[in-house]
């Protein structure tokens, strides 16, 4: 029998392990700062930017036209501030204005009486004097005038001054027709007749005229003077003359 071979195995010699080198921590495989995930290749996020809200600059403010026009504006008003102090002074040390004097003298009540339907119906005639007291400034009444006798606010009747011009120092006398319907007058004139026993009635007549004034041989716009006269007279009585106590005028231009 052919001998049986037998094979012993080598004995293998342990390989020398480095322990030290197993327990070694390896990198991580997901880099610190990001999550997990279990897809195999994850997509980072994009990191976190700040919006900047856009600033626009301002036009520059035009500061030097607005000073030029408020420059030019003083300039001119300054100029005519001038311009009107130098021709009031002309006129004051050139011409000496004054003021024009006015009065009531008289008047002549021609009716004066109550209609069937308590109508008042009346007509009453003013005389006024005028006075002109310049010598160097003649004056121009205008068309377009009105005067009106009142009493206690009411107004009895009403008229318009003569067209006419009033040389210097020139006193002029008018005679003024004025006519008036006061409708529902009963109260009035009970009033009036209780008023009539005292011996005075107090009256307001008002005169509105245009006028232009010359001065030498300049002649200014046309200005609107107000006069305003407080009258009182003992009565007014139809078909009477009425004798006045007093009166007094103010005079105002108004342009």
């Amino acid at each position: 029998m052919a001998d049986h071979q037998k094979i012993h195995p080598t004995p293998v010699q342990p390989a020398n392990i480095d322990l030290e080198s197993q327990n070694k921590p390896t990198a991580p495989l997901v880099p610190t700062g990001s999550s997990k995930s279990d897809s195999p290749n994850p997509v980072e996020p994009f990191p976190y930017r700040r919006t900047i809200p856009v600033q626009y600059s301002k036009p520059p403010k035009k500061r030097g036209c607005c000073c030029l026009l408020l420059c030019w504006i003083l300039f001119v008003l300054i100029l005519l501030v001038t311009i009107i102090g130098i021709l009031a002074a002309i006129i004051y040390f050139g011409f000496d204005p004054k003021t024009p004097k006015y009065s009531v003298d008289g008047m002549t009540v021609t009716r004066f009486s109550l209609d069937n339907d308590s109508a008042l119906n009346a007509q009453i005639n003013v005389n006024i004097t005028a006075r002109n007291p310049n010598s160097k400034i003649g004056i121009y009444y205008k068309s377009g005038s009105r005067m009106s006798v009142s009493y206690m606010g009411t107004k009895l009747c009403d008229g318009s001054l003569p067209i006419f011009y009033q040389g210097h120092k020139n006193t002029t006398v008018l005679n003024v027709g004025l006519t008036g319907r006061t409708g529902d007058a009963t109260g009035l004139v009970n009033s009036l007749r209780t008023q009539q026993q005292t011996g005075t009635v107090p009256l307001v007549l008002r005169v509105r005229v245009p006028v232009r004034v010359k001065l030498g041989n300049l002649k200014l716009p046309k200005w609107k003077p107000v006069v305003r006269c407080r009258v009182n007279v003992d009565s007014l009585s139809a078909d009477n003359v009425v004798r006045v106590r007093d009166s007094s005028c103010s005079f105002k231009f108004r342009l």
